[in-house]
């Protein structure tokens, strides 16, 4: 229960930047613990969201 409580503080309409806000868990959605990413290469920046809760970090 208290990890629900925890994972509620991440807004998905922000992108956050993955320096600020390391992974909890390598490879693994900070917000909903999903496994499974959407990911694209834009001007020298990866950008990785989530296909489960569209959490997004620029990488």
């Amino acid at each position: 229960m208290t990890e629900q409580n925890e994972n509620l503080s991440y807004d998905t309409s922000i992108i956050y930047d993955y320096k600020e806000y390391p992974d909890k868990s390598a490879g693994v959605c900070d917000n909903c613990g999903n496994k499974h990413f959407k990911s694209k290469a834009e001007n020298y920046t990866f950008l990785r969201e989530c296909r489960n809760c569209g959490m997004k970090k620029r990488i």
